[in-house]
């Protein structure tokens, strides 16, 4: 195998310009570099990874911690976080937490997730990582879980009250007032919402959305038409039944999410109600099982991967000791049309 001295001599400069140009340090000329990067690859040369990660203090190996890869959004976070680390020389080192499967309901427990999470952290940590990317199983304060001073950190799907730490998320106060505005322009005056829990704050940022495009666009407010439920199918069922028994009843209804969304469209089958003709209904998250259901659902689609590849791109940023990296980043979901809403014919 060739050596840096072998590369030296054949394109005539000392070893420490070589070792500049493979670190990415120094002051090289760029006719000299590429002299040497163009003899690099005629001889093939393979650096030692080991030796040049202790010279150089990096591994160029990133830590990814997922709260639980069997919650919906892991997989398209870790796949963008994936290809941007490929693309730019890092490799990954997983840990699954296996929240949902250890806690159940009691994942909301911070101590608990927090107990998860130490031997997870310090694993990650004995094996010299650049950074950590922290991928919560849903959008909440992890305050606490984590006790990091040590290595840049990133969080996604979730973030910390933390002035100091790094998030990206997505934007749920958009989704909702985008999801409202395409209801509202396609003439549907008479808008229910369905929420999830009010103690989580994707719930109160989707809310509000909705009430900003209702108020934007010089509607009433009509409390009535707001049920809170718990983002499962049955409270979607129930509380869309609620809603169909009122003797003026919506003829538009934004659920929180696709599973309360499913349920609501088959509360409005099982009145005798068609969905869209009768009664349109909105959701967001875009789940796989959306384009599936009769009729597919129109929902606001999570920019997941997209967090994945920001959150990959940041903490490199942060690695890089720019000061310029946004703290807490929120994405644009995207509108997916389906069959679900239509327009209000008078």
């Amino acid at each position: 195998m060739p050596s840096i001295k072998d590369i030296a001599r054949k394109a005539n400069v000392s070893t420490a310009t070589v070792s500049y140009v493979l670190n990415e340090t120094g002051s090289v000329s760029v006719k000299t570099r590429a002299k040497i990067l163009e003899i690099i690859k005629e001889m093939n040369y393979q650096p030692n990874q080991i030796a040049k990660s202790l010279k150089i203090k990096k591994t160029k190996t990133i830590g990814v911690v997922v709260e639980d890869v069997t919650s919906f959004n892991s997989s398209e976070i870790i796949d963008g976080i994936n290809e941007y680390a490929e693309n730019h020389g890092f490799s990954l080192l997983l840990t699954n937490m296996r929240v949902l499967k250890r806690l159940g309901q009691e994942y909301s427990d911070t101590e608990n997730v927090k107990k998860l999470a130490a031997p997870a952290i310090n694993e990650i940590l004995n094996k010299q990582v650049d950074g950590l990317i922290y991928i919560g199983f849903h959008t909440r304060d992890v305050t606490g879980i984590i006790e990091n001073d040590k290595i840049p950190i990133v969080y996604i799907y979730c973030y910390t009250s933390k002035e100091e730490d790094y998030s990206v998320n997505y934007d749920d106060h958009l989704a909702a007032y985008e999801s409202t505005n395409y209801l509202i322009e396609a003439g549907h005056r008479n808008i229910a919402v369905i929420s999830g829990l009010f103690n989580s704050n994707p719930s109160r940022e989707r809310f509000n959305g909705y009430y900003q495009a209702i108020m934007d666009n010089q509607l009433i407010f009509d409390p009535s038409l707001i049920k809170t439920g718990d983002w499962e199918f049955e409270s979607g069922y129930r509380l869309t039944s609620e809603l169909l028994a009122a003797e003026n009843h919506p003829t538009a209804i934004l659920a929180m999410n696709d599973n309360m969304a499913a349920g609501a469209i088959n509360a409005c089958k099982d009145k005798g109600l068609s969905v869209p003709a009768d009664i349109s209904i909105v959701g967001i998250d875009d789940r796989e099982f959306s384009s599936y259901i009769n009729p597919k659902l129109t929902t606001m689609r999570l920019p997941l991967h997209e967090m994945g590849v920001e959150a990959m791109k940041s903490l490199m940023a942060i690695i890089n000791h720019d000061r310029t990296v946004q703290r807490n980043k929120k994405l644009k979901c995207t509108l997916i049309e389906r069959k679900s809403a239509a327009k209000v014919f008078n």
